[in-house]
C-alpha cells in the first residue's frame, strides 16, 4: 500500500507515537474506536499496531506470562486488513476490522496456534475447526495475535494449583502488585489487556473466571448469559455453565467485542438458540449510555456471601462510597436484601462442586473424540499422561485430585441428580426470587463475590475498575442480571464507568 501522507514515526519507551501534522495518537490503553479512528485518517495501519504488540509481548510477557502462544500469521492478517482498508472492502467498515485479539488457551483456532488449556497432554492435538467464537471474530476482521495464558484446564485439575498457572507457560503475575492473586482461569486475558499487550481478549467462566481475574486486574470483563455465545470448540468443565466473554479495558470495547461473537452456531445448537432470543435487533453498542444509571433499581444483598457483602464491614464501608455515585447519578439502590429458603442457599457450594465434577468427566471426553489428532482422547487418558510426565506437569506439587474425582463420576448417581436439582431450585428461589420480588435491574455485589450465584443459574454478569487499595491492588463492581439482560447491565456499568473513570494502567513502564 502507498502510504498518501507524511509519517513519523517516534518510539519512546517502547511506545509508538504516530504525529501527522498536528495529529497525536498513541497506542497504549487506545480504545477500538479511537484505533478504528487512527485506521481512518491514515495515522495508523494495522501492521504497525500488531508490531507495536509482538513488541510489547518480547519486553513484558518473560515477566507476566499472560500469552502463551503467537500467532505466526499475526503480521500477515494484518497487511491483508491494511490492503482491506485500503481497497474500502466492505468487511473494512467492521469496528473489529484490522483489531488484535488474543484468545484463551482453551479456545479452539484451526490455524498455526496450538490449542492446549495450559496443558502438555493437548500439545500437538489437531482440532477440526475454529472454535463459534473465533469464526465470528475473523468474520468481524479481527486478528488473531495468540493464545493468553489460562488456568490449567481452566483451574479444573488440582485444587492446590494456584490460579493463573500452568505447566506450559508457568505462574502468571498480577501487573499492579505482584504478591497479588491474579484470580480465576481467564487470567492471561485480563493480563495481556491490563498491559497492553493487546486491544481486546476473550476468556472463558464456568464459576468466575471472567469476573474474579477482571475485578484483580483492573479491567471490564462481560460473562454473558450462557448460550449467548458459542461454546464449540472451548474445552469444556460444564455445558450448563460455561460461557464466553470478552474482557477489555473499557465497556465500550468489550460491547463492541460481544457484539462481534454473539449468535447462533450449528455446532452449539441448542444453547445459542435458545439464547438468541436475548440478543438485540440492533445489537448492544446503543446502550453505551453514559446516563445509563437513571432510574435503575439496584440490588444490595449484606447477609450472605454467594450473593454479595456477607458480614464484611470493612467491604461494605469501602464501598459505601460507590454507593454514592450509584445514588448521585440517578440509581436507586435497594438495600438490606433478605434470602430465603436460606439452608438451601448455604448448600449451593457443594452442590455446585459435585455437579461440576459429574459434567467435566463426559463434557471433555466428547470434546476430545472430536479432534482430528490428539495425543489423549478421554481423561482417564489425560490422568495416565500426567502419571507419565509427573515432572513435566509438577504432579506432586499440584495433584490431580479433582481429574481423579470426575474419572470416578458416571453421571447417574443419586447424589449428582440431587445436586443439580439442589441448584435449580436455589437459582430460582434465591436470586431469580430476589430479582424479581424487588423489581431489580441488577444486583451489586464487590469483587466477584457473586460469580457463584450467576453461575449456577447461566446468568451474565459485568465487572467494572472499581478502584485499588492501599497496597495499589484492584478491585472491581460487579453488576449482575438475570438471564438476557445484557443490555440493562451495559447500561448501568456504562454508566457507573462514565461517572467514575476509576481504572488506571499497571505501574509498569510501556
Amino acid at each position: 500500500m502507498t502510504p498518501m501522507f507524511l509519517l513519523i514515526l517516534v518510539v519512546f519507551q517502547n511506545s509508538i507515537i504516530i504525529t501527522i501534522a498536528t495529529s497525536k495518537f498513541t497506542i497504549p490503553d487506545a480504545t477500538i474506536l479511537q484505533i478504528q479512528s487512527a485506521f481512518t485518517h491514515n495515522h495508523l495501519t494495522s501492521k504497525q499496531l500488531v508490531q507495536f504488540y509482538l513488541t510489547q509481548i518480547q519486553k513484558l510477557n518473560p515477566i507476566y506470562k499472560a500469552v502463551i502462544e503467537i500467532n505466526p500469521d499475526a503480521l500477515v492478517q494484518a497487511k491483508t486488513a491494511d490492503q482491506q482498508r485500503y481497497n474500502k472492502t466492505p468487511i473494512s467498515n467492521s469496528p473489529l476490522h484490522g483489531i488484535p485479539v488474543l484468545v484463551k488457551d482453551n479456545i479452539a483456532t484451526k490455524d498455526k496456534l496450538n490449542t492446549t488449556a495450559g496443558s502438555y497432554a493437548l500439545l500437538g492435538s489437531v482440532v477440526a475447526r475454529d472454535a463459534g467464537v473465533v469464526k465470528k471474530l475473523r468474520e468481524a476482521g479481527a486478528i488473531i495475535l495468540g493464545k493468553a495464558s489460562l488456568s490449567e484446564w481452566a483451574h479444573f485439575r488440582s485444587s492446590d494449583a494456584p490460579s493463573g498457572w500452568n505447566a506450559r507457560a508457568k505462574q502468571a503475575v498480577n501487573p499492579y502488585v505482584a504478591s497479588v492473586d491474579p484470580c480465576g482461569s481467564s487470567t492471561g486475558s485480563a493480563i495481556s489487556v491490563a498491559t497492553n499487550m493487546v486491544t481486546v481478549s476473550l476468556g472463558t467462566e464456568t464459576d468466575g473466571s471472567i469476573l474474579c481475574p477482571s475485578s484483580n486486574n483492573s479491567v471490564v470483563g462481560i460473562k454473558p448469559t450462557v448460550g449467548l455465545t458459542s461454546r464449540s470448540g472451548v474445552v469444556p468443565i460444564s455445558p450448563r455453565q460455561d460461557t464466553v466473554g470478552p474482557m477489555c479495558r473499557t465497556v465500550s470495547d468489550a460491547v463492541y467485542v460481544l457484539d462481534a461473537i454473539v449468535g447462533f452456531d450449528k455446532y452449539d445448537a441448542s444453547a445459542t438458540q435458545k439464547a438468541s432470543k436475548y440478543i438485540p435487533k440492533d445489537g448492544y453498542l446503543k446502550h453505551l449510555n453514559s446516563s445509563g444509571l437513571k432510574g435503575k433499581r439496584l440490588g444490595v444483598v449484606r447477609d450472605y456471601y454467594y450473593f454479595g457483602f456477607g458480614n464484611d464491614t470493612e467491604t461494605l464501608n469501602k464501598f459505601e462510597k460507590h454507593f454514592k455515585i450509584l445514588r448521585r447519578n440517578g440509581a436507586i439502590l435497594v438495600e438490606n436484601l433478605k434470602m430465603i429458603d436460606f439452608e438451601r442457599i448455604l448448600s449451593m457450594a457443594s452442590d455446585e462442586d459435585i455437579a461440576l465434577t459429574a459434567e467435566f468427566k463426559s463434557a471433555l471426553n466428547a470434546y476430545l473424540k472430536k479432534l482430528v489428532a490428539s495425543p489423549v482422547r478421554s481423561l482417564a487418558d489425560v490422568i495416565a499422561f500426567n502419571k507419565k510426565h509427573a515432572h513435566l506437569e509438577k504432579i506432586k506439587e499440584y495433584p490431580q485430585d479433582l481429574f481423579l474425582a470426575a474419572e470416578k463420576m458416571n453421571g447417574t448417581s443419586k447424589l449428582e441428580k440431587e445436586a443439580l436439582i439442589n441448584l435449580k431450585k436455589a437459582s430460582k428461589l434465591g436470586f431469580e426470587k430476589l430479582m424479581n420480588d424487588n423489581n431489580l435491574d441488577a444486583l451489586v455485589t464487590p469483587k466477584s463475590s457473586g460469580s457463584s450465584a450467576l453461575a449456577i443459574g447461566g446468568y451474565p454478569g459485568i465487572i467494572v475498575p472499581a478502584g485499588y487499595d492501599k497496597s495499589g491492588a484492584p478491585y472491581g463492581i460487579c453488576f449482575g442480571g438475570l438471564k438476557g439482560s445484557e443490555p440493562t447491565l451495559i447500561e448501568i456499568a456504562y454508566g457507573f464507568e462514565q461517572a467514575t473513570k476509576f481504572r488506571k494502567p499497571p505501574p509498569i513502564k510501556i
